[in-house]
């Protein structure tokens, strides 16, 4: 008879560039062979047991797979314990949720003495093993193996065994006699382990791979650091049985050892945290909060309906115990306004007017229809998720303080893992397998974003090569096999768990790279899986913007502004939305949104709810765009559901945009109870991965036809419903977004200068760069003045003009590779003024490094000297800084006089340095420059007046998109000197033109102009890559000065200029687009 066994050593892929399989493949594999459990035990981690255990409890409730239920394994959670002092490695599987607890702690303390990514533990440290299996992996020299199994057996009796793994070199028999002796000398039986990489054996080149990768070596070198053969894959019985065939005892205590562990990872409990308050209960803290603001918020008696609303949701959350999780939000919520960080709830927790009551979000109950099963559910009896945004310049000092009130052993970040894209593989793969530098980077070159497609023949022809090379077409399976694998982890941008109790006994916490923080091993996926609390710390951009917008009003005299302050239903603001003039505004500046405006014309604010809602995947792979618009537009009546139906979609003309109204149609139209709707709205996007979405789609389709709808209506229902896995707005989430719309919207209308420079001191953020901020910012009458070291601050500031408007101050932030600490400096000590570039030097005392900087950005042109002039200056100071005690700047000492005339710049050479030192100009715009050598272009701004036929345009790339919804169709937004242009790239001619669409700074398009309302295309039928005409503008300042300095003068020294030789490429550095996808 065979015995049975159980695998109790298996590397994922989550021990990072050794496992050659997802844990995932490997609950799947022990499924198909019969496994009776297997371990995942990862290198000093617990990284991958989430996913096996969510894999697991898929497969069990999967009724497409029952035909395996019975054969599903048990999952033994434990790792695999590297020892800095000790050669022997142990796997560790705790025997219940106790010694779980101890195991995580465990880990906890030798990943917190280390830096980020490892795990520094000792011998004395395993001594905390309690409970748990200790199964030793004796090295190849058995020496001084025996006196620490036997130590650690008298220490844990009965826990600890002896581990014997094939070597599949030809001597696994005298092996295991070896391990054996130990074993019986040891009295620490012997067990069976596979010490197992992969699934299957087909992923051997994949873990050859890895290996290179971890070991920095290619291939070809790798000798006998290469698995022999596949064996290392995850065996069955038969295959274990006759490898043991000496020691069936060994393969028995494998199946002994699972049946003896009791813990499950569905074990652990999730405890909220439950801050004492002078003794008063969560909940009635909870009561007396909400009710004080729902009066506040209401500005008086609150409406009957809001009272219900409340008394309902306190109930729920009373039933299901969720004070606490409240509570904390709140007090996240109210420190950040304590320290006027301005902050917004988001997501589906707009759907609660508790939330609302305790100013949590800002979206108010009468603005839109609150589905609070949406947020929390008595059926679904999972933690509510609280998303809220804070400032992203000041997000740091919220994070902080939560893990000063919480400390860090109750909180702690979750995890990001890092997975290989197609760029990452095809660099990483295509340098083990020995491809040049150059071959990777032209791969990598045409690959979108971050996509995880794969590469194709076509891909390669394009850069050159032949995909019928063995070893190329090698190369390229591994990268598509590669693709998806963790890389490592990161940090979330803000997921916090906090607990009541230790949080390292739920999880393992490890430094983050970035000081002062730390993470849990688990992401998002795993602790929604497992039922543990995150609080979304997040950042956003315009939330900045507006603060500081806020702040310049208040400062200018114009008021004093809050988010729900801000005057509401301005008509000016939406006359200038229905134009398409919202370059900045949050949400509604991309081509997309913008082309859709002029359509939409929002007259109120639900039209910007639905505004921010419908231009996303959801609705557009629903088919829910054109019928809404020629419904807003008069066109075409709503189609007649039913009055159950149109009671839920009367406010989106019969559309359903929302997840709120997908759950409602589910069911009122189709008989769903509330859990079943929710249940269905979760589940789209994995069925459709797993390729059971027809089994959903008529169990939706009868019930609308049980109660009384045509099929072709129901499957209508369900297409549209369907589009929500595509990622769907919630009705709250969007409310939310637009409330930032309007802000920013009503900034932006009323005070132009004011948002302009709130944008740009608030950058990275956005769509787009500085320069097309500036330009809007002049197009709108906003006088836009140059970096001056007599007049600018390290922020964009404003300053008064003789007219009493507003002009925009550039600020030396825009400079680049420019330090504040510098423009700090250069603002202390500048009194009345600077005469020269001596009297900055000996005055702010900074480096000539940084004087060369001020020069390249002209910053001394107030003071009547050119760049060449100031570059002179600072070229001929000799120390690094000058000497306080000395001084005076009568004294000339360290500097020399120029003793040259230095010729004058032309325009072109004076707009290329703009771009080099700040990435844009305000003399001219590349454009206007090239013109004249470039007949028969259609300026952009004309666009709205020439006739419909083949034009040809040509202009700088500000943006490239490729949505996923656009089934591979890439829009392009040209910038010319008088405005910008559409372009639509069909996939067809995109893979005729990738190279150009990809690498192209300035293109000539030629196509057909195609026009609806104040929206107009171009239908690109021929592109021309014309980024060598960008080249020749001018020349890099440092040549030109360099050339003037005699010889024995100091060398120029390295700038921050294109360094490319290939015109092409110098165009990339110089006008850098914003790319999407």
């Amino acid at each position: 008879m065979t015995p049975a066994y159980a695998e109790l050593c298996i590397t994922t892929n989550f021990t990072f560039l050794r496992g050659a399989a997802h844990p995932e493949e490997f609950v799947l594999r022990a499924t198909e062979l019969a496994l009776p459990a297997i371990a995942v035990t990862d290198w000093n981690s617990l990284a991958g047991v989430a996913r096996a255990w969510t894999a697991l409890r898929n497969l069990r409730e999967d009724k497409d797979m029952a035909h395996l239920h019975a054969q599903l394994p048990k999952l033994l959670i434990g790792t695999r314990l590297i020892l800095q002092d000790s050669a022997i490695e142990w796997l560790v599987l705790p025997v219940d949720i106790a010694a779980y607890h101890r195991l995580s702690q465990l880990l906890t303390r030798g990943k917190l003495r280390a830096k980020k990514g490892e795990c520094l533990l000792s011998q004395e440290d395993l001594l905390d093993a309690q409970d748990m299996i200790l199964i030793a992996l004796p090295p190849a020299d058995l020496g001084t193996a025996y006196a620490q199994i036997s130590a650690m057996q008298r220490r844990f009796p009965g826990f600890v065994y002896t581990g014997a793994a094939p070597r599949y070199d030809g001597t696994d028999q005298a092996w295991f006699d070896l391990c054996a002796d130990l074993a019986l000398r040891a009295s620490a039986p012997m067990v069976a382990v596979g010490d197992v990489l992969m699934h299957r054996a087909s992923r051997r080149p994949v873990a050859d791979v890895l290996t290179c990768l971890r070991e920095g070596i290619t291939i070809d070198n790798i000798g006998t650091r290469a698995l022999p053969n596949a064996e290392r894959r995850l065996k069955g019985v038969g295959d274990m049985a006759r490898l043991f065939r000496n020691h069936p005892a060994a393969l028995r205590r494998t199946v002994q050892i699972a049946d003896r562990i009791s813990f499950d990872l569905g074990d652990l409990r999730y405890d909220y945290p439950d801050e004492a308050n002078d003794g008063e209960l969560p909940q009635a803290r909870l009561e007396r909060l909400a009710r004080a603001g729902l009066i506040r918020r209401s500005k008086g008696a609150a409406p009957d309906r809001y009272q219900g609303l409340l008394d309902k949701e306190l109930s729920v959350v009373a039933e299901l115990g969720y004070a606490p999780y409240f509570l904390t939000v709140h007090d996240i919520v109210a420190y950040a306004r304590s320290q006027d960080i301005l902050c917004q709830g988001r997501g589906s927790a707009a759907n609660s007017i508790i939330c609302w009551a305790l100013g949590i979000t800002d979206v108010e109950p009468s603005m839109i229809g609150m589905v609070f099963e949406r947020f929390i559910s008595r059926h679904r009896r999972e933690p509510p998720d609280i998303d809220v945004d804070f400032e992203h310049e000041r997000r740091e000092e919220v994070i902080q303080w939560i893990y000063d009130r919480y400390t860090r052993d109750r909180a702690g970040l979750c995890a990001t893992v890092i997975h290989f894209r197609t760029r990452a593989a095809i660099r990483e793969v295509g340098k083990v397998m020995g491809l040049r530098a150059d071959v990777t980077a032209a791969l990598a070159g045409q690959i979108w974003g971050t996509s995880n497609a794969g590469t194709d023949g076509a891909l390669m022809r394009e850069v050159g090569l032949n995909p019928d090379d063995r070893r190329l077409s090698q190369t390229i399976a591994l990268i598509r096999e590669i693709i998806g694998f963790p890389r490592h982890l990161s940090q979330h941008v803000g997921g916090f768990v906090i607990t009541r109790g230790r949080l390292d006994a739920l999880c393992p916490i490890s430094n983050a790279a970035m000081d002062d923080r730390t993470c849990i091993e688990w992401d998002k996926d795993d602790i929604d899986a497992l039922g543990i609390l995150k609080v979304d710390v997040l950042s956003l951009g315009m939330l900045t913007c507006i603060r500081k917008a806020f702040e310049m009003l208040k400062k200018q005299g114009a008021g004093s502004y809050t988010l729900d302050s801000v005057p509401q239903e301005d008509a000016a603001t939406y006359q200038m939305l229905q134009r398409a003039d919202a370059i900045g505004v949050f949400q509604v500046e991309s081509r997309a949104q913008m082309n859709f405006l002029p359509r939409m014309k929002p007259e109120q604010f639900y039209d910007l709810v639905i505004e921010v809602a419908i231009v996303r995947p959801g609705p557009i792979q629903g088919g829910m765009v054109k019928p809404y618009i020629r419904r807003r537009q008069k066109l075409e009546e709503p189609e007649p559901f039913g009055p159950a139906l149109e009671a839920i979609t009367r406010k989106t003309l019969g559309v359903p945009l929302f997840q709120e109204q997908a759950l409602q149609i589910a069911q009122v139209g189709a008989g769903y109870s509330a859990e079943d709707a929710d249940k269905l709205r979760r589940s789209l996007a994995s069925f459709r991965r797993m390729g059971t979405i027809g089994q959903h789609r008529e169990i939706f389709v009868q019930g609308m036809i049980g109660n009384g709808y045509a099929r072709e209506v129901a499957e209508r229902c369900f297409g549209q419903i369907e589009g929500f896995a595509d990622y769907g707005f919630p009705e709250s989430h969007a409310a939310a977004f637009a409330m930032l719309t309007y802000v920013s919207s009503w900034l932006k209308c009323h005070h132009p200068a004011i948002f302009a420079c709130a944008l740009l001191n608030s950058q990275p953020m956005g769509f787009y760069a500085p320069a097309q901020i500036v330009r809007d910012a002049r197009e709108h009458n906003v006088e836009v003045r140059p970096i001056c070291v007599n007049h600018s601050e390290w922020e964009n500031t404003l300053e008064k003009r003789t007219d009493g408007a507003l002009a925009l101050r550039l600020g030396f932030r825009q400079i680049k590779g420019f330090r504040e600490e510098d423009a700090d400096w250069i603002a202390r000590a500048r009194g009345n003024g600077y005469a020269d570039v001596e009297s900055l030097w000996l005055r702010a005392g900074i480096r000539p490094a940084v004087l060369e900087r001020l020069a390249e950005a002209d910053a001394f042109a107030s003071l009547g000297m050119t760049r060449r002039d100031a570059l002179w200056d600072v070229r001929a100071i000799r120390a690094p800084a000058p000497l306080p005690l000395f001084a005076d700047p009568l004294d000339g000492e360290g500097l020399r006089e120029p003793a040259v005339h230095l010729p004058n710049m032309h325009l072109g050479e004076e707009v290329v340095e703009d771009y080099i030192a700040t990435r844009l100009s305000l003399r001219a715009h590349p454009m206007e420059l090239l013109r004249p050598k470039l007949p028969g272009l259609t300026p952009h701004a004309t666009l709205l007046q020439v006739p419909l036929r083949r034009i040809t345009v040509c202009g700088l790339v500000i943006t490239r998109q490729r949505p996923g919804t656009a089934s591979g169709v890439v829009f392009l937004t040209l910038e010319d000197e008088t405005g910008v242009s559409n372009i639509v790239v069909w996939k067809a001619l995109y893979e005729r033109f990738r190279r150009e669409v990809m690498g192209g700074r300035l293109l000539r398009v030629t196509g057909r102009l195609e026009r609806e309302g104040i929206v107009t295309h171009v239908i690109a039928e021929r592109i021309e890559d014309l980024s060598h005409h960008l080249a020749s503008l001018g020349h890099p300042l440092s040549e030109a000065v360099g050339k003037t300095i005699a010889p024995a003068d100091d060398a120029p020294k390295k700038r921050n200029v294109p360094t490319a030789r290939h015109p092409r490429e110098q165009a990339k550095r110089l006008f850098p687009s914003r790319d999407f996808h």
